[in-house]
């Protein structure tokens, strides 16, 4: 994978070079719309309805703009809600519904300045009060979403709108990753009295009917404030936990374009004429997950010792088909801080079975709960369990659907897998690394590592920050709960009538900018 971020918002810039920094964004209009397949030069058409399969789903999926878990919910939050800044298609940090964010010279209050003239689908304004309803609702104590653990240092009940349009965010202590955490997908605006159930939209479609575990429809918002967007009449999301029933449903013609490609099926794919292949390079990732907090995983050997049965060549060979790179036991591989002079760790089954045996876990039998909930998942546990046999342990893999993988179990199986798009260091531990993060899969929980990712967060100096957040991924990479073999590929597929397709770092390339850049030949 490539580099991702040559601008790097708060995570590589003082507080004072970042005020500079982010007033030269202030009136992007266009707010970084990638260059796209525009099919033969061709300009955007409009009209028409796009019908895209997103892998997994189940019947508890949602509605909510700031609860998507799985791929489905993650993709009709891009479609309904949009944030305050978010990435472009090189993951660089832009101007959304603001236009301007300012952060004061100690980077512990943000101003934000909204766009003119924003409306949600209703009609009714977008304005500073209806930002800070959205943030308190993400924040509410009584009930955090899942970016709250992000914001633990707002001071939410001391946020104030000076006018209309401007909104000033206060923090107990300097928060220098701020415009990334408002770029993140589930922090869409919502309007005062939000329904999720009914829900308003700030994005550029809203929805027109929606069943849980099955599809969506979404139509155009004739109040988005991007200029002639979105191209599209409509779009229809259908879950498709199924791998084989996704792929034959665009070969037959039933939907216009596919999450996820599977890997063997690629060769298929470019040999139609038809159909298109887009791949692109992220920071994604597929872990296996150690709950620290349960025998056998609570003994830190028995972690080495599974990281070291990995054969992470042949996990990106068989399982992505060569489609990604090799994998460290470090998330956040295109930060800035990441720690890239570490030892690549490699398989050495010697030393995992002399950790087993020093843990009194010789001849260890473990499950390993898995899932089609992402391409690749399934097929990674089948080849660790292979592999494992060599130091032997025995891995007893168990399938479950989506919806049950996702259900009241989710973040407590004690061994198991999942997946994470392209983040920043930070805001991923935000997500999963402390006991309040909303998917502490893990259970992970090391006062060390809290103390170091504190003043990582508070820390406005690059060479400070990159210091504090390199000794927090040493830690990781040698106690952690995560095996982190590769970084996939995204791979999607969709038919020629589609344009306007652009690869993306996000590991969402297909739904990151909410198809309002998408358009129809026919």
């Amino acid at each position: 994978m490539t580099a991702n971020r040559r601008f790097r918002s708060l995570q590589t810039l003082t507080a004072v070079t970042l005020a500079v920094a982010l007033m030269g964004l202030t009136g992007c209009s266009s707010a970084g719309t990638p260059t796209a397949d525009v099919g033969a030069g061709s300009a955007p058409k409009t009209g028409g309805t796009l019908r895209v399969g997103i892998v997994g789903g189940s019947a508890k999926d949602t509605l909510d703009a700031h609860a998507p878990v799985t791929h489905p919910d993650e993709a009709r939050a891009i479609q309904l809600y949009e944030t305050l800044a978010s990435y472009d298609n090189d993951h660089k940090v832009q101007m959304a519904l603001a236009e301007k964010i300012t952060p004061s010279a100690d980077a512990k209050t943000w101003t934000v300045r909204l766009r003119a003239g924003l409306k949600f689908s209703n009609g009714k304004p977008i304005t500073a009060d209806d930002v800070i309803f959205t943030f308190k609702r993400i924040t509410d104590p009584k009930n955090p979403q899942a970016g709250a653990t992000a914001l633990a240092g707002l001071e939410r009940d001391a946020m104030t709108a000076t006018d209309a349009q401007t909104i000033v965010f206060p923090f107990t202590k300097p928060f220098a990753t701020f415009t990334d955490i408002i770029a993140q997908y589930n922090a869409g605006i919502v309007p005062i009295g939000y329904d999720p159930k009914n829900p308003v939209s700030s994005g550029p479609f809203m929805t027109e009917s929606f069943t849980p575990g099955q599809q969506s429809t979404f139509a155009k918002n004739p109040n988005y404030w991007r200029a002639g967007q979105p191209y599209l009449d409509k779009v229809t999301i259908i879950d498709f936990p199924d791998d084989t029933a996704r792929v034959n449903a665009l070969l037959g013609g039933q939907v216009d374009a596919i999450d996820q490609l599977p890997l063997g099926q690629v060769n298929v794919v470019q040999a139609n004429p038809q159909l298109k292949v887009l791949e692109s390079a992220t920071g994604s990732w597929l872990p296996f997950t150690m709950r620290v907090d349960q025998a056998p995983f609570d003994d830190p050997k028995v972690r080495q010792a599974f990281r070291l049965i990995v054969d992470r060549k042949q996990m990106v060979d068989q399982v992505l088909g060569g489609h990604g790179t090799i994998g460290n036991d470090m998330y956040a591989p295109f930060d800035a801080c990441f720690p890239k002079d570490v030892a690549q760790r490699n398989q050495d089954i010697d030393k995992a079975k002399q950790l087993l045996a020093e843990a009194g876990k010789s001849n260890l039998s473990v499950d390993l709960v898995t899932s089609a909930a992402a391409a690749g998942l399934v097929e990674a546990a089948q080849v660790f369990a292979q592999q494992a046999k060599a130091a032997g342990v025995t891995v007893n893999v168990k399938k479950v659907d989506p919806g049950e993988f996702y259900g009241d179990q989710y973040t407590k199986w004690t061994f198991s897998q999942d997946f994470w798009f392209t983040r920043d260091y930070l805001p991923q531990t935000a997500a999963s690394g402390f006991t309040s993060s909303p998917y502490n899969e893990t259970h992970w929980d090391d006062k060390e590592w809290n103390d170091l990712v504190g003043q990582a967060n508070a820390a406005t100096d690059q060479a400070t920050r990159c210091g504090l957040i390199q000794k927090a991924e040493q830690i990781e990479f040698d106690r952690g709960g995560y095996i982190i073999w590769g970084f996939p590929n995204s791979v999607d597929a969709y038919t020629s009538a589609v344009n306007g397709f652009t690869p993306d770092k996000s590991g969402i390339p297909l739904t990151s900018f909410g198809f309002r850049n998408v358009w129809l030949n026919k």
